[in-house]
């Protein structure tokens, strides 16, 4: 395998202990203290339960591609989830190129982060197309694979890779932009790239995929054209899905042999079809289990604010606390030197 584990294990701590902090806080950003009523946002708006998703799936395909100096686009269907893709533009330097307000020291700019999250004048609670890179908004309509397919048409050197929600999964269009597989994969086109995110749950229930058996899914996405890739949420099982996924394109441009050489992908490795990730992850990964005696990881309490009452119930408050000090972020950020990955 070519991608550092423990640098992406660093990397989505930091991301998923930015998310939390730009969901809740309003002051005591590098819990220098412990946590009080005070610190925490008087309104609590935004989405928890398919950020850690994200930022696993961002973390791996940006460092997958950029060892390889190959141009990629992501493309976030559940655009709910944004504090996780900033929390990834903010670390990467790309969020600065587009406020200037993020020039200072890191901590200062790591509050300007936090304190502006969904709030007016600041960054939006979803995917905006004010966001460097953001070509689509996302949402349960079902855009993003449509997008992804149009974002490739004449670009046969990028890759769009596109996180579908398993709710949006659900939607007519995108389930009518699968068919888009049939009349874009050829070396004129960029390679698209599909990743399910089947956390099983979406808004207030199940979501239908999460409830099929993996058969009943396979199936499914090999009817359109696709090859399925089941992976279980870990860098090294989304290496090896991109390596196989890498090695089909290739083949698509001629270029196979090479990849074989350089990546050891061998004849029973390789796939007919274009690849279809299956991403396969808990809602609410890293969160709390259990709230007021609600099950809320795994569950679709997940899906917005997990601790509603943060501001005003100690018990909450005491959660929260034990939440965000499990990802030890003192480890990862200086508020003079930034990040330390």
């Amino acid at each position: 395998m070519f991608m550092d584990g423990q640098y992406l294990s660093k990397r989505v701590r930091a991301t998923d202990y930015l998310v939390v902090a730009q969901l809740f806080l309003q002051s005591n950003f590098l819990l220098e203290r412990e946590l009080t009523f005070d610190d925490i946002k008087p309104r609590l708006l935004g989405h928890w339960g398919t950020c850690h998703g994200i930022d696993l799936a961002y973390s791996c395909l940006k460092v997958f591609f950029e060892n390889r100096n190959k141009d990629f686009s992501f493309i976030l269907g559940p655009g709910h989830g944004f504090p996780a893709l900033q929390a990834n533009l903010f670390l990467d330097g790309e969020l600065e190129k587009i406020d200037p307000n993020l020039k200072g020291l890191p901590g200062n700019n790591l509050a300007y982060l936090c304190k502006h999250f969904s709030w007016p004048g600041g960054y939006p609670s979803h995917a905006s197309p004010l966001t460097p890179g953001v070509i689509c908004e996302g949402g349960e309509l079902g855009y993003a694979l449509g997008a992804a397919y149009g974002a490739a048409l004449g670009h046969p050197e990028k890759t769009i890779a596109v996180l579908i929600g398993d709710g949006e999964f659900e939607t007519a269009t995108a389930l009518a932009s699968m068919n888009l597989v049939k009349l874009c994969n050829s070396k004129h086109h960029g390679a698209v790239l599909p990743i399910l995110h089947l956390n099983s749950y979406k808004i207030s229930g199940p979501t239908i995929s999460g409830r099929k058996s993996e058969r009943e899914l396979f199936h499914q996405i090999r009817g359109f054209g696709f090859e399925p890739i089941l992976i279980n949420g870990t860098p090294g099982s989304f290496e090896h899905a991109l390596l196989i996924s890498e090695s089909f394109y290739a083949k698509i441009h001629n270029d196979n042999a090479k990849l074989e050489d350089a990546y050891g992908i061998k004849e029973h490795n390789r796939i007919l079809d274009p690849p279809f990730i299956i991403m396969k992850t808990e809602k609410g990964a890293g969160g709390p289990e259990y709230v007021a005696g609600k099950k809320v990881a795994g569950n679709f309490l997940a899906h917005q604010i997990p601790l509603p009452n943060a501001k005003t119930d100690p018990e909450e408050l005491a959660q929260l606390s034990d939440w965000l000090k499990s990802y030890r972020f003192n480890e990862l950020f200086d508020a003079e030197k930034g990040f330390l990955l």
